[in-house]
């Protein structure tokens, strides 16, 4: 099951990917069928944004007046909620731009863009808007997209909501490789100690792995596309599997730990150390919390098959996941809270306070993120979520190592010396651990 469920996956990410070079063919029964279905949209940019063609059978293309429309995000949305009536010929005569498809290779220039925004390509020939409809085949065709790159030449893939994502995914590697130079045998070595914070320790940097491997199979993705508009959409739909993975642990240890603490403390006098407690309610909701996390997850990659980690809450899955995240960032907060108002030990009420931090940054980036994103222009949206939930949760993870690779809280905070996490530990067989 686990594994038709990783093939599931990778191949929604696959099929569903959609370059900036197009290929397939324009079909007149298609385009009558459904001729509000744009058959590209891109996110132009500059003086000298190019839309290239490339057909095979100029001929066909000819007899059926094979033509292209390009019209503006905002205005193809006002004609459409247009109070008046218009036909579908009137519509497609609105358009800004129109290419008539009658050459082996045509090049159409998007110039004077005040700032970049989306724009919709719909193929149209002569039985698009006629009621007479007769078999006909189909134009073999070739479409490439192109924004001007530093230097003023259409040689960009990259549209302006995705432009900058490949440096920065270079960055985040380069950082990545430089931190596990610098720390990695440490940390092996405190691992290999199986000391009292083993479990935890293991988990976080499993989760910390996947959040790794996720930016570079992203990095590599957008390497091959910055050079054919394609890419490589197994290792997109990779990097969102290491994604979710991620985030599915990592709420798990968070909800594992919070919810035991809690529990713990609700069991307990206030006079005896605080422990994880391994209960069937515990448990319980930490499964269904993460169970429901990760069905959302999987619905939003099928509502939204562009390969980014982070989606905008357009769709209803990403605004359950978004609910969820809001959710759990309240309710821990305040589980922690009552914890810390009634905790004696300066040193305690210090390590819950940074630990619910981590928590609430780790939650409310995303939520936080998206509805700032909304003052910003479209193109700019998806970078400021990609970018600012990375950086949050990579801080986050940074305030976990911290604070369970302390010493010394972890013997002024004795509940943690117990620590042991539900399906990763049996919960009948807890062992203290000592350095």
């Amino acid at each position: 099951m686990r594994w038709r469920l990783l093939w599931l996956l990778c191949a929604a990410g696959w099929w569903g990917a959609g370059g900036k070079t197009l290929r397939g063919g324009f079909a007149s029964a298609s385009a009558r069928l459904e001729p509000w279905r744009p058959v590209a949209r891109f996110q132009f940019h500059g003086d000298h944004a190019v839309l290239c063609v490339r057909i095979k059978n100029v001929a066909v293309a000819v007899t059926k007046a094979a033509r292209l429309h390009l019209f503006q995000a905002q205005e193809w949305q006002k004609l459409q909620n247009s109070i008046q009536d218009h036909s579908c010929t009137e519509k497609f005569s609105k358009a800004q731009l129109t290419m008539t498809v009658n050459h082996t290779e045509q090049n159409l220039t998007v110039s004077q863009i005040p700032y970049p925004e989306t724009w919709y390509v719909f193929y149209v020939d002569k039985f698009t808007c006629e009621e007479n409809y007769s078999e006909s085949e189909d134009i073999q065709f070739e479409m490439v997209l192109l924004n001007p790159d530093a230097e003023g030449n259409p040689l960009d893939h990259f549209s302006a909501g995705e432009s900058g994502l490949h440096e920065f995914f270079f960055l985040l590697v380069l950082a990545y490789f430089v931190t596990a130079c610098i720390y990695a045998q440490s940390l092996w070595q405190t691992i290999k100690k199986r000391g009292p914070m083993h479990t935890v320790l293991k988990v976080l940097t499993i989760a910390l792995l996947l959040q790794a491997g996720s930016a570079f199979a992203n990095y590599l993705h957008f390497s091959s596309y910055s050079k054919d508009g394609i890419g490589a959409p197994f290792m997109g739909s990779l990097a969102e599997l290491c994604d979710i993975v991620s985030q599915i642990q990592m709420l798990y240890l968070l909800l594992s730990l919070c919810m035991g603490w809690t529990i713990g403390r609700m069991k307990k006098s206030h006079g005896r150390p605080l422990q994880w407690d391994s209960t069937p309610t515990s448990t319980g909701i930490a499964v269904v919390v993460v169970v429901t996390q990760s069905f959302l997850l999987i619905w939003e990659q099928f509502e939204d098959t562009n390969h980014h980690s982070y989606h905008s809450h357009h769709g209803l899955a990403s605004g359950l996941l978004i609910g969820l995240r809001v959710c759990l960032a309240l309710s821990l907060a305040a589980g922690l809270y009552q914890i810390v108002t009634v905790e004696r030990s300066t040193l305690k009420r210090e390590f819950y306070i940074t630990f619910a931090k981590a928590c609430i940054l780790w939650f409310l980036c995303h939520p936080c993120l998206a509805t700032i994103a909304v003052i910003f222009r479209e193109y700019q949206r998806e970078k400021i979520i990609t970018i600012g939930v990375i950086l949050c949760q990579c801080i986050s993870m940074v305030i976990l190592y911290r604070l369970f690779l302390s010493h010394s809280l972890y013997w002024e905070v004795s509940s943690l010396s117990s620590v042991t996490l539900p399906l990763t530990v049996s919960s009948g067989h807890k062992s203290r651990h000592h350095f």
